[in-house]
């Protein structure tokens, strides 16, 4: 990394006035989530002559958002050339500019990368939720759902108890282990595509389960930000107002937006104005975000169900279409601010208990996934494959808790080096664990068929009666 340092270094003195500032007594308090008051690292040069025009709070933001477009493109080209993905290198691209790489900070302002990140989780949680339709949920197969919830549970117990073996606090361990069962949807179903493997019943198992494990994990994560702004422990007691208020929030949104929203969308999209269109949804997505925030939860639970609220429109398709560059760009600022505000100078000290849980969480999925009665009927191919690939990526939605419990202060600043550690390594084996999973074939076992369709009960059923009829034929 330093290496790369150096020649970052080199192209954006040329290019932007950097600002060098020795450390001051306030240093330490480059944290994040700091507030704005207690912020000192804008650079006050309006003393000095002329400087009143170069170093505006505006001219800092720009040359800021600059810098981490400048960083970023570099390290995409890095990460494309290695064949690595984007994560990886939006994460290394934060790291190179954040306040904690010496020499010196190339952002001068961590209220940008926050607000940079807030934006982030909304819009990557709203385009996630758009690929959630309520009927697609209500067609999860019964297999599915309970290897999801099987496995989710299982991995965030075993996680924890682990984590507090290991000497985190209570709810480090909570919302550590509440990272660690979440798979990356978008690395996980991203590899089966290009290794022609996107129509096998392992890769169908995986989006069935996925949809249930990041709903779930969304539920969890609005009832431990609950339970954290109330001020008390996540006891029983507790949990029931926690619990009380998600339910009413989720179901409210599901019961209320779905009769009101999809028809919205469907009315305005009739105008043919895509800036309109636009415009309108994503009021959906930040107006919903801030009604979770006004009841406690966080913004990433009224994105989501936002999205799955458009998605019920019949426009669905084209929001999807006009939104995915402000996800790509709010995603790409999500992960480069989540690896700016890692404290690199703790992850020496944090890899072995990074290392320790990548090892639990990893086991513990795919031991639950593949070993499960569940799948049995499928055969031991197919549900050893599908345990591989729930198994393999922590990325999007891991980062956000980490960063839901820095924002509520729940959580200590070590959380977020050691999820940084977790994300860039799992998703570096994940396309190596899915080739080796392509080249398991039991002998006893016939091996994985191609399905274009969600395997669930009732689509078994329905090819059950079908061929029958034709045997009949």
């Amino acid at each position: 990394m330093g290496n790369i340092r150096i020649l970052l270094l080199v192209v954006i003195f040329g290019v932007f006035p950097i600002n060098f500032y020795p450390e001051t007594e306030n240093s330490s308090l480059l944290v994040f989530g700091i507030s704005a008051s207690d912020n000192n690292n804008i650079i006050n040069t309006s003393a000095q002559p002329g400087a009143n025009q170069t170093n505006s709070p505006l001219d800092l933001l720009v040359q800021d958002f600059a810098v981490i477009m400048i960083v970023a493109t570099v390290m995409l080209l890095i990460s494309f050339k290695l064949k690595q993905s984007a994560v990886i290198g939006y994460i290394i691209a934060g790291m190179v500019i954040g306040p904690y790489t010496p020499p010196f900070s190339l952002i001068h302002n961590l209220d940008t990368l926050n607000a940079f990140a807030e934006l982030g989780i909304i819009m990557l949680l709203f385009v996630i939720g758009i690929d959630f339709p309520i009927n697609r949920l209500r067609q999860v197969g019964r297999i599915s759902a309970i290897v999801a919830v099987a496995e989710s549970m299982g991995t965030l117990l075993i996680t924890f108890v682990v984590a507090q073996f290991l000497g985190f606090s209570y709810f480090d361990s909570l919302f550590i282990a509440l990272a660690l069962s979440i798979t990356s949807t978008a690395v996980t179903l991203k590899v089966p595509e290009e290794l022609n493997m996107i129509k096998n019943q392992s890769t169908t198992l995986l989006l069935g389960i996925s949809i249930v494990e990041d709903t779930l994990a969304i539920a969890i994560l609005g009832i431990l930000q609950s339970v954290v702004t109330q001020e008390g422990n996540a006891s029983f007691v507790n949990l029931i107002p926690s619990i009380l208020i998600v339910g009413a929030f989720i179901g409210g949104t599901l019961f209320i937006g779905s009769r009101l929203v999809p028809k919205l969308v469907d009315r305005i999209s009739k105008v043919n104005d895509y800036a309109l269109v636009l415009i309108s949804i994503l009021g959906v997505a930040f107006f919903l975000s801030f009604l979770a925030k006004s009841v406690g939860l966080s913004v990433a639970t009224g994105a989501f169900f936002a999205g799955v609220l458009i998605a019920e429109a019949r426009s669905a398709s084209v929001a999807r279409v006009i939104t995915t560059p402000l996800r790509d760009m709010f995603a790409a600022l999500f992960f480069i601010s989540i690896g700016a505000l890692m404290d690199i100078s703790l992850i020496p000290a944090f890899i072995v208990p990074a290392l320790i849980l990548i090892a639990v969480s990893l086991s513990s999925k795919l031991a639950i996934v593949s070993g499960g009665p569940s799948l049995a009927k499928y055969g031991k191919t197919t549900a050893l494959r599908t345990g591989i690939g729930m198994s393999a990526a922590r990325g999007e939605l891991s980062l956000v808790v980490a960063k839901v419990g820095q924002d509520t202060g729940a959580v200590s600043n070590s959380v977020f080096p050691i999820l940084g550690v977790v994300t860039i390594l799992t998703t570096f084996i994940t396309p190596y664990m899915l080739k080796l999973g392509k080249r398991i074939s039991f002998k006893s076992d016939p091996g994985e068929s191609s399905t274009t369709s969600q395997v669930s009960d009732q689509d078994k059923d329905k090819d059950n009666k079908d061929s029958t009829s034709e045997n009949n034929n």
